[in-house]
C-alpha cells in the first residue's frame, strides 16, 4: 500500500513538473517572439539609417562639387 502511495506521489510530482515546464516553455517562446520582433524593428531602423546616410553622402558630394566650381 505504501508503495502505491509513493508511486502516486511521484506521478503527481512528475505531472506538476511537466505543467511547470510547459508554462516556462510558453513564456520563453513568447519572449523569443518579442525579441525577434524587436530585432526586425531594429533591422528596419538600421536599413533606413543606412539609406539616409547614403542620401546625405550624395548630397554632400554634390555640394562639394558646387563649391569647387565656385572657387575656380
Amino acid at each position: 500500500m505504501d508503495r502505491l502511495k509513493n508511486l502516486e506521489e511521484k506521478i503527481n510530482s512528475a505531472v506538476e513538473r511537466v505543467k511547470a515546464l510547459k508554462e516556462e516553455k510558453n513564456l520563453l517562446e513568447k519572449k523569443i517572439r518579442d525579441l525577434e520582433a524587436l530585432l526586425n524593428e531594429k533591422s528596419l531602423e538600421i536599413e533606413a539609417l543606412r539609406s539616409e546616410k547614403s542620401s546625405i553622402g550624395s548630397q554632400l558630394e554634390e555640394l562639394l562639387n558646387e563649391l569647387e566650381t565656385i572657387e575656380i
